[in-house]
């Protein structure tokens, strides 16, 4: 069965949180996990035997973070599937990593698969659901993006297709490295049965937010869909984007961070194929959307 490695980034301000789920990794069925905790530019608390810490000098963003995490577990050898969580998550559930090893292991192609996000209740929102409209969030199957909260990853893919975007620090970052896996030929699924309990937030929390948003929608499409297909999907988020009826200082910094990714490349252009366009056209959300 794949050996399970896992990657978790804090800012270290959520000690009590990221004990809790530290405790539910190590309570999973079947072999330990290999576990190491990122701090993002501070120091770590006192972390449980078998967890490994490193202290980042900076705050290297979700994807700069995700990525030292990854290097390290290659460094240790013999990790065949990351599984990314937040430092605020919790797995309820003893067989989250049992079914991780049975989909991989019985999938060679699967090369991604989401977790179901839920709060406390056990709903799941709608923006946690990688379907158009966030539609029925207890229905697994084929997606074409996954969510970072909660999500597990083959070795092989990152070998394959590279790193997450470092540049792009927070938001879309899953859905750049959803593009390449698929265009590569990977298959990723949304499965509802592997849970992360997650507080209730919204993603405007963030201070960033906004702007990367603006900014990081720009540079998706500039490295991913074939030119003509650009201007479609800017134009769509941005008409989305204004029916949302954001704050006025929340729409100031989206169009500030719009013409950020206008102006400012983030290399490398690398088009996807007009059959992956297709491809995920059929699975009910193609890259205009």
């Amino acid at each position: 069965m794949p050996k399970i490695g896992v990657v978790v980034l804090t800012m270290g301000d959520r000690p009590g949180e990221l004990g809790a789920l530290l405790d539910s990794v190590a309570a999973q069925e079947g072999d330990p996990a290999a576990v190491v905790v990122l701090g993002q530019g501070v120091r770590l608390p006192a972390l449980p035997d078998g967890v490994d810490g490193i202290e980042l000098p900076e705050n290297l963003g979700i994807p700069g973070g995700r990525n030292a995490g990854v290097r390290w577990l290659r460094e240790q050898g013999g990790v065949d599937v990351v599984v990314v969580l937040d430092d605020d998550g919790l797995l309820p559930r003893t067989d989250t990593f049992r079914l991780v090893r049975e989909a991989f292991a019985g999938r060679p192609r699967l090369g991604i698969a989401g977790f179901r996000i839920a709060d406390e209740t056990g709903a799941s929102q709608r923006r946690h659901v990688p379907r158009l409209g966030g539609r029925d969030p207890m229905r697994s199957g084929p997606v074409t993006t996954f969510l970072g909260g909660g999500h597990a990853i083959r070795m092989s893919v990152i070998d394959e297709v590279g790193d997450f975007p470092a540049a792009f620090f927070y938001a879309h970052e899953e859905t750049d490295f959803a593009w390449r896996a698929l265009d590569a030929g990977w298959d990723i699924d949304y499965r509802a049965d592997m849970v992360l309990r997650h507080p209730r937030t919204e993603a405007s929390r963030h201070a960033v937010y906004y702007r990367n948003t603006g900014r990081n929608r720009v540079w998706l499409a500039k490295r991913h869909l074939p030119a003509v297909l650009v201007p479609v999907y800017l134009a769509g988020w941005a008409a989305y984007t204004l029916a949302q009826r954001p704050p006025l200082s929340g729409l100031a910094a989206w169009w500030a961070g719009f013409f950020e990714g206008v102006r400012v490349p983030c290399p490398p252009r690398r088009p996807m194929r007009w059959r992956t366009v297709w491809r995920m056209t059929r699975l009910g959300r193609p890259p205009i959307v």
